[in-house]
């Protein structure tokens, strides 16, 4: 894969340039640079989920001095910034992506999420809602359970969950608003409901640490008190390192 990656960048910086004849003279001169921005910043991306930021980096700086129009390598440079902790280059990189690209729904969900994680919940909201304007969007599931999330950091627990729902009425079975609707349901004593969202989404997935013990608060509630100790037993057995597992292990046992 190495080999296949270094292959592909030294192809792009051939493919950079062309010589031309000038009088007597033979000189290189850029040709193509978009393509060769495009490159160099699915290099990046490839670097950037291998975990190697540096070379990410690298890559997309190159891609940037190609094209400094080309929106995709800005985005791909916030997210490599966020990711090695530097906030104000990543938000600087977000919206330059934006002023290029406005209409971009991709990068407005993920600046979005970039804001609530910082506390910006208003303005993460907007970002959330410029993208589910477009229709084109691929997936506004996403969008609604992020804006959801975003609304629960906020303290708006009924808008939290009413884009939860919205999530759910576009993708019934969308994983993440299942279990952030069935958590705050069970806050909330909802056990009826906690159980049927917590059943949809063990169709789709299995259920985490935190579900887990969500479900077994659920059946105990509800008086099945055998799937409550099977949902806790699964806990201790898969995740036994888990803070769920160390925190139902502090607990005096059910008689």
């Amino acid at each position: 894969m190495t080999r296949r990656l270094a292959l592909m960048a030294a192809t792009v910086l051939l493919a950079s340039c062309v010589t031309e004849q000038v009088g007597d003279a033979r000189i290189q001169t850029p040709a193509n640079l978009g393509e060769a921005a495009q490159i160099n910043t699915q290099l990046g991306v490839d670097y950037a989920r291998q975990g190697r930021f540096d070379i990410a980096q690298e890559k997309l700086l190159k891609a940037i001095e190609q094209d400094d129009r080309y929106a995709p390598a800005r985005t791909a440079m916030a997210y490599v910034l966020t990711q090695i902790g530097d906030a104000e280059g990543a938000e600087r990189e977000y919206r330059k992506a934006l002023a290029l690209d406005p209409n971009d729904a991709g990068t407005h969900n993920n600046f979005g999420v970039f804001l609530c994680a910082r506390g910006k919940t208003a303005e993460a909201d907007k970002e959330f809602r410029t993208a589910l304007a477009d229709r084109n969007y691929g997936t506004p599931a996403a969008a609604w359970t992020n804006a959801g999330v975003c609304a629960q950091k906020a303290g708006d627990t009924a808008r939290a969950e009413e884009n939860f729902r919205q999530a759910l009425k576009i993708d019934p079975e969308f994983p993440d608003a299942l279990a952030r609707i069935a958590v705050l349901t069970a806050r909330k004593s909802d056990w009826l409901r906690t159980r049927a969202f917590l059943q949809r989404y063990e169709r789709v997935a299995a259920l985490t640490p935190e579900l887990l013990l969500v479900a077994a608060r659920t059946e105990r509630a509800l008086g099945d008190e055998a799937a409550a100790r099977r949902h806790e037993q699964k806990l201790l057995r898969e995740f036994p390192e888990s803070d769920q597992a160390v925190q139902l292990q502090k607990k005096p046992a059910a008689p």
